[in-house]
């Protein structure tokens, strides 16, 4: 052995120390080398394109058994361009639940049971109102590749400000009259809070999902996801202050699927 290659191997199994002693004696140093990179493989593109030929559907309804919360009016005051916008005190919308128990501003979506299908996301932009110092709807769902458009109908500034985790953060100013702030969203995502640090009470929520399978409810409570194809699927309801449900459904070829969901008033 070269002088050269000694004092080469000497000075590696100097980083061994005490501990390794009794390795080296057995090994020497040839199994002390780093290891070499592993490649992580790329989650394949799904390809598969669904037949609505034998696609199903799967609509009900979200309701709230119990007493909604007493949830306190809104003091719009140091706003006065929007507090003379309302005649009776505006009610935080916190939990939006009718006589009957049916629920508003709930977000129903499948979890799981569609990622190897493709889908194309519409052109046309999802809209956001800012209106009264109020997000118009309180909770927006849209798809990855769908542009949001944040218009202002108020004759004061608004901020945009959406606190993404999965996205880039964006907090944007809202002028009157100016033309809608878009945001492009690039990654699924639930639940983003929105809110104008202006107006600290304007608060809403954003959804992103990667595919056409999600339902924001009206006053009745209703949903209704269409174009399904066959499968198992974990359905998914989320409500702001009561958090989300779970429950797996099987949609046969054409078939139509009822499935409901209560929240418990706490």
């Amino acid at each position: 052995m070269s002088l050269v290659r000694t004092v080469s191997r000497a000075l590696k199994c100097r980083v061994i120390g005490a501990a390794g002693v009794a390795v080296f004696a057995l090994f020497g140093c040839r199994n002390l080398s780093a290891p070499k990179s592993v490649e992580v493989p790329r989650k394949p593109v799904p390809t598969k394109t669904v037949d609505l030929a034998t696609a199903g559907s799967i609509s009900g309804r979200v309701t709230l058994a119990g007493k909604p919360p007493e949830l306190h009016a809104i003091d719009m005051s140091a706003e006065p361009a929007c507090a003379k916008e309302y005649s009776t005190p505006v009610i935080a919308p916190t939990v939006v639940a009718d006589a009957n128990g049916n629920v508003a501003n709930a977000v129903v979506y499948i979890k799981s049971g569609v990622s190897d299908y493709a889908f194309r996301a519409p052109s046309e932009a999802a809209k956001l109102l800012q209106k009264g110092c109020m997000y118009e709807p309180h909770v927006t769902a849209l798809m990855v590749g769908q542009n949001l458009d944040v218009a202002n109908d108020d004759q004061t500034t608004h901020n945009v400000f959406m606190m993404s985790q999965n996205n880039r953060p964006s907090n944007r100013s809202s002028l009157p009259g100016s033309e809608p702030v878009v945001e492009s969203l690039v990654a699924p995502e639930l639940a983003i809070p929105m809110k104008c640090n202006v107006h600290p009470w304007m608060k809403g929520y954003v959804f992103l999902f990667d595919h056409p399978y999600f339902a924001v409810t009206h006053r009745d409570g209703k949903f209704e996801l269409t174009g399904l194809p066959p499968g198992t699927y974990t359905l998914v309801a989320w409500q702001e202050l009561y958090g989300t449900m779970e429950q797996t459904v099987t949609v046969a070829p054409q078939g139509a699927v009822s499935a409901d969901f209560v929240f418990k008033a706490q």
